[in-house]
């Protein structure tokens, strides 16, 4: 899709899955599962997507996905799926990893980074050998220093080799325009300092909302998830944002819907509603 003078595509690394009841926090299964259907273990299935943004000059992957590096147990708990996989659909593009100039995390948890790193030779080392990885620097802090809570959400192989590397670039601030019309806005709730994506060229603007609303199940404001660090900061921030994304006609895109990737918002009778968009 072009967006003005920048071009962007919805690829994903497969599908996941996750409880139905930690997706949806405080909303009742009868509520829940009227809009998604949950297997024998009570999971529901999650698309892993990424953005990967062409400008003028650079090759730019929003996310990698939950990447390869899983034991058994592991496989078993989160049923990853889905071929080809983030690689692989790189590869279909003509695309090599040496060409990715800027990889952007919008936060460390395993679902959005897991192809940060590969394993050559029993040792986790960058995917993307070139590139620059973008992360806010608390999320790095954080994830070094996970709580009881939520430490089996990183996983050291996806963060350390990029510090080993010397590729990562932090991010400090709560907004920060790494090329010319791609801009990154922290968009605390889910973590305390996890970044949205938004893009802007040509008059046109679309924001890629990472876990804010993982879903287009999650546009209604109280449908938040048991996962998120600060919940009330992640509702606090759907009423700014959501507004803002209806009024002026923002393209929205979503990290975890496998059938409704994209989409343009509009209200009606108090709700907000997703028309899907076609993104290739």
């Amino acid at each position: 899709m072009k967006l003005g003078s920048i071009e962007f595509h919805i690829l994903n690394d497969g599908t996941f899955r996750l409880d139905g009841g930690a997706m949806f926090g405080v909303i009742p299964k009868p509520m829940w599962e009227r809009v998604v259907t949950p297997d024998e273990r009570n999971r529901i299935t999650l698309t892993m997507n990424s953005l990967l943004i062409r400008t003028a000059a650079q090759w730019i992957l929003v996310e990698t996905g939950a990447g390869d590096k899983w034991d058994d147990k592991r496989r078993d708990i989160y049923a990853f799926e889905g071929a080809p996989r983030l690689p692989a659909q790189l590869a279909a593009r003509g695309l090599e990893p040496e060409q990715i100039d800027i990889v952007v995390n919008t936060h460390l948890h395993f679902d959005h980074c897991g192809w940060n790193t590969r394993i050559v030779n029993h040792q986790a080392v960058p995917t993307f050998p070139n590139a620059r990885y973008f992360v806010h620097r608390g999320e790095l802090e954080h994830a070094r220093h996970a709580t009881e809570r939520d430490r089996v959400s990183y996983l050291t192989d996806n963060f350390e080799p990029i510090a080993q590397s010397g590729q990562w670039q932090l991010v400090e601030d709560e907004r920060c325009e790494i090329v010319s019309g791609v801009e990154l806005i922290v968009l605390a709730g889910h973590t305390n300092d996890m970044m949205a994506v938004r893009l802007s060229s040509g008059g046109q603007t679309a924001i890629f909302l990472s876990d804010l609303v993982p879903m287009t199940s999650h546009l209604s404001l109280p449908w938040i998830m048991g996962f998120d660090s600060y919940p009330l900061t992640t509702l606090e921030n759907k009423k700014k944002w959501l507004p803002q994304i209806v009024r002026e006609g923002w393209l929205a895109l979503f990290c975890h819907d496998g059938k409704t990737p994209a989409a343009r918002l509009r209200e009606q009778d108090g709700k907000i509603i997703a028309d899907p968009v076609v993104v290739d």
